[in-house]
Formats: C-alpha cells, structure tokens, sequence
C-alpha cells in the first residue's frame, strides 16, 4: 500500500506525525474504544471482500477508472493492501467474523471462485465461507456443492452479474438455499448505478415463491431505501446490511429518507454491519461513526455491530 492510501486510511481517525506517517494502530484503537465502550466482544462485519488477487485488483482498476457502477465518482481504494495485511488489519480492528464477498460476472466463474473460497476459509478461520452463484445450467449443482462443504454465506450481485435474480436458472437455488437456511447478501438496489435487473420488483418476484430466503440486502437497498424496508417488513428472513449507507460519501449521492429513521430503528433486530472493506473510499471507523450518528441508541448499535450477526451465524 502507497503512502498516500496509508494516509488517506488512517489521517481521519487520528494525528499525523511530522513526517507524513501515521502512528501504527490509531484506526485500530479507535475502532476497539467504539465497541469497547458499548460492552462488545468485536465486530462482526457481514460485507468484506475476499478475492482471487487477479480478480480483485481487476475490480480495483474498474474504480480507479470512475466507471458506470461507480456512479461517476472518484472512488480511491482506502485499504489497497495484500491479503495477508487486509485480515491482519480486520483482526486488529476487532472483526470477530467477517465475509469473502465474491461475484461472477459471467457464466463459468462461480465454481471457480467457490473453489478459491473453500481454500479460503481454510487458511482464515475468522472469514465466514462464502460462496457465489450465477443463473447458469450447473448453479442448483455447485450450490449444494458449497453448501456440502461447508458455505455459511453466499453472495449475489444482480448489478455486476447483469442478471434477473428471479431467473427461472436460479429457482432451484433458492428453494435450495431458503431450505438450508444459509443467508445470501445480495446487491439489489440500484445504487450507485441502476442495471437492469435492479430495484425491488425482480427480488420481490423470487420472496414471492421462496418467502423463508434468508435474503440480506447490501447497502440497505440504495438508493431505494424505503422499498427496501418494506420488504424486510413483509418478510421476517429478509435482513438488511449497512454497506456504505449513512456516510458522508453515499449521503451525497444516495441520501438515506430521515423520515424512514422509526422504521429503522424498530428493524434493529435485521439490520447488520456491512463495511464494503477493503474498496471504501474513506477510513472503515467513518461507517461506525456513521451509524452511531444516527442517534438510535446504543441498544441498536449493539445489535447491529455484533449481535445480530452473531445470532445469525451461531458465533
């Protein structure tokens, strides 16, 4: 990692020495102060990417570029680090348990990338196995592969992956998954780019026909916030994560309604720490920062900065 990102990661959240170098641990400390002070054991984070390292640093290079689904914005990656440096920094921010968030964007890459995750998970016991699917001939098959071997977490990208969730490739999957009661974080909204399959009428199809899925919408449904809370009203397994929501950067593009705040804080038991780590565009103690700004309590902090997540994965 460049001076510069070790700067912009850690500068926000404590002093910079003379020299332009930040003091070792200042980030972590204060991250370990916020969940400290509300009586946690950690973090758990719902919403990290883990990759193949080609693959990430290609999705670096789509940011660096300020392409369609980075809405246009100048999009620096905080913490542009090797993979070895990116766990030891989770660990020494508090993250009891985080997620290998990974995602085909074409067909044939999903059991390839379950592979890479399956070896994964092995050699990093605190990373939830996560798995990936796309709308594809062998998807009920490598699913319930992953499932098999372990997977406690899949990941879904309708944006990236171009696809219909309520594709009739990814029925079975999903009866599958709601069966076996293994969470799925799914980006469905139509932030910071609308696709084509995006918004909430495709994923409302599917709870339609699979009403148990354990469905955790990324980034709280942005920009479509409020249809995104319905439907975690409608359905008692749908869940929400806080990816980027309520910062400064995604207040500027995607504000969150301040008349849903009620509805939120009275979903406290659904809603789950997401960060988007390592590829946020500001310091990961901005997100905590950011919710705890919202002036739900600590009660709701608690919950979701550790115990929901907890309770949903039997941590």
């Amino acid at each position: 990692m460049s001076d510069h990102h070790s700067v912009s990661a850690d500068a926000a959240a404590g002093a910079v020495e003379p020299s332009g170098r930040v003091p070792t641990g200042t980030e972590a400390e204060e991250i370990r102060e916020f969940w400290g002070r509300l009586g946690l054991p950690g973090l758990v984070d719902v919403h990290t990417h883990f990759m193949p390292e080609r693959v990430l640093r290609k999705v670096w290079e789509y940011f660096d570029g300020v392409g369609p689904l980075t809405g246009g914005l100048e999009w620096p990656i905080t913490y542009r680090e090797e993979e070895t440096e990116r766990t030891a920094r989770l660990r020494r921010f508090g993250v009891r348990a985080f997620t290998a968030m990974l995602y085909p964007h074409k067909p044939g890459m999903a059991r390839w990338l379950n592979g890479w995750a399956v070896d994964f998970a092995r050699r990093t016991p605190d990373c939830l196995h996560t798995a990936t699917l796309y709308p594809e001939p062998d998807a009920e098959a490598y699913v319930r592969e992953a499932v098999t071997a372990g997977a406690r977490v899949f990941k879904a990208h309708v944006q990236v992956g171009a696809y219909d969730p309520a594709d009739e490739l990814l029925d079975p999957v999903w009866g599958l998954l709601a069966e076996a009661g293994v969470p799925v974080v799914i980006h469905c909204g139509s932030g910071p780019a609308p696709g084509k399959h995006t918004g909430p009428g495709p994923i409302t199809r599917v709870l339609a026909r699979h009403p148990r899925l354990r469905l955790i919408v990324a980034h709280m449904g942005m920009p479509e916030y409020e249809e995104f809370l319905d439907l975690a009203e409608r359905y008692g397994e749908v869940r929400l994560d806080t990816t980027m929501a309520f910062t400064d950067f995604s207040e500027v593009l995607a504000p969150f309604p301040r008349r849903a705040l009620p509805r939120l804080a009275a979903l406290g038991d659904r809603v789950l720490l997401g960060s988007d780590f390592p590829n946020i565009p500001y310091p990961y103690l901005h997100q905590l920062r950011a919710l705890e700004r919202l002036g739900l309590g600590e009660e709701w902090l608690r919950a979701v900065c550790h115990d929901n997540g907890a309770e949903l994965f039997g941590l």
